[in-house]
């Protein structure tokens, strides 16, 4: 065999060059995880435009940086795998990360930037020319230190100090976001001044550029045919009994990995008399006939973009109850009619004071907001309902490119079912455009 073939072999698509049309290598072993084949497949028969991986990261960069400016700070140190991902677009054991934490990265005001990652994959993010170095030692968890870990702490620190010197005019007004204990002693040590790095990410992630825009299009319709899947095994499986909620949910895991999605970060399916109260998670119930299911996305897909949507069906050959029917309606208008208040310069506080009025006796089991931003998972800010609304959290105005998911639990206390619904929405220049075209449930519709 020759090389020039099986070079060819290793390619994610032989009829391309070096690159897809996203920018990733098309190279069968590349680093960066990415969407597979059948998804590029799909979104070329939608008609989806993909994004420009190297201009979205280029934009991110962009973005934190102006903020760390903006503000006045010497850097940004993040350990959260999300914030750590909008800043490098590189993965490591995400989920573990998450209660081990042992990836940071620090950008610099004058955009250095400076990845700590696992000691053994320093690897993972030199296909981001964006990331000058890669090193290892941020790892400050118990399990892994023992009880010298404020030594490994202020080895790290002063690191961090070294590079602020550099890079940061020794700027000791440093942007953390979640840091473990003894990192935050070692870091005050060094003479910063730790300030909220939440405040920082949240507000740099919540617009998103073209290329995101583009790359949440897609992961949206990955979603939604992966969702399609799901309704299809539970429509035809359902009534021929022993499916339980696991294996409905299942299905939705595994299409979404098959299209390059990561994770799911709930469990939130359940049927039956299990729908109400909302947030119980899915388990082995067997899934009867003639039964409501429920359920929240809550996805990391394709590009490791977050798709939260929410819908409820009825599963069955007999009408779903009238009550059942009402209580979608509502929903739907819920949503539909929250969603009209949405265009840029509204006050976020505006869309809790102008909220579509649930029934009273959907109240006490309504959601915990009204809408949230979303991006690489559920992020700020947050709409919340006007009794629960605290008066200048949230004293801002939208802005086009953020995207906001409008949302509505609607079940009666002591009732056997809850209607969930959820739609994911782009603030537009002029208004807004729903993202979420997934049908609604023609017969708890009404149809």
């Amino acid at each position: 065999m020759s090389i020039s073939r099986y070079s060819e072999q290793r390619k994610i698509d032989p009829s391309r060059g070096a690159q897809l049309a996203d920018g990733t290598a098309n190279d069968q072993d590349r680093i960066e995880i990415g969407p597979t084949q059948l998804a590029y497949q799909e979104w070329s028969e939608a008609g989806l435009v993909l994004p420009d991986l190297i201009a979205m990261r280029e934009f991110r960069w962009k973005r934190l940086t102006q903020h760390i400016v903006d503000r006045g700070y010497g850097g940004l140190l993040v350990f959260d795998p999300l914030n750590i991902r909008y800043a490098t677009d590189s993965t490591n054991m995400q989920l573990w990360n998450t209660h081990n934490p042992f990836r940071a990265v620090l950008l610099c005001a004058d955009g250095y930037m400076v990845i700590w990652d696992y000691k053994n994959s320093p690897f993972l993010s030199t296909f981001n020319p964006l990331v000058k170095e890669q090193r290892s030692g941020a790892d400050l968890f118990y399990f892994d230190r023992g009880d010298k870990v404020d030594v490994a702490a202020d080895v790290f620190a002063n690191e961090v100090r070294v590079l602020i010197e550099e890079h940061g005019g020794n700027n000791k007004q440093l942007a953390v976001d979640k840091i473990m204990l003894h990192g935050l002693r070692a870091l005050e040590a060094q003479g910063f001044t730790v300030k909220d790095g939440e405040e920082v990410t949240e507000k740099s992630r919540s617009v998103k550029g073209v290329d995101e825009i583009l790359a949440m299009r897609c992961a949206v319709h990955a979603c939604e045919t992966a969702v399609a899947k799901m309704e299809d095994y539970a429509r035809t499986q359902i009534p021929n009994g022993m499916v339980s909620e696991d294996d409905v949910w299942s299905v939705l895991h595994a299409e979404n990995i098959r299209r390059g999605g990561e994770w799911i970060e709930t469990r939130l399916l359940a049927s039956g008399p299990r729908t109400n109260p909302w947030f119980q998670e899915c388990g082995p119930r067997i899934i009867q006939n003639n039964e409501i299911i429920s359920f929240d996305t809550d996805l990391v897909g394709s590009y490791g973009i977050c798709v939260d949507m929410s819908r409820s069906w009825w599963i069955g050959d007999e009408a779903p109850p009238a009550d059942m029917v009402y209580a979608m309606q509502h929903a739907h208008e819920h949503i539909m009619t929250n969603m009209e208040m949405l265009k840029p310069g509204v006050n976020i506080q505006d869309l809790s004071r102008n909220t579509h009025q649930l029934d009273q006796k959907f109240q006490k089991l309504k959601y915990g907001c009204l809408m949230h931003g979303v991006g690489l998972c559920d992020e700020w800010p947050l709409v919340a309902y006007p009794d629960k609304m605290v008066e200048g959290a949230f004293d801002y105005e939208l802005e086009p490119g953020m995207v906001l998911c409008v949302e509505a639990s609607v079940g009666e206390e002591g009732a056997d079912f809850s209607i969930k619904l959820e739609d994911q929405v782009l603030i537009t220049e002029t208004g807004y455009e729903n993202l979420s075209q997934y049908p609604f449930d023609d017969r708890l519709m009404g149809r």
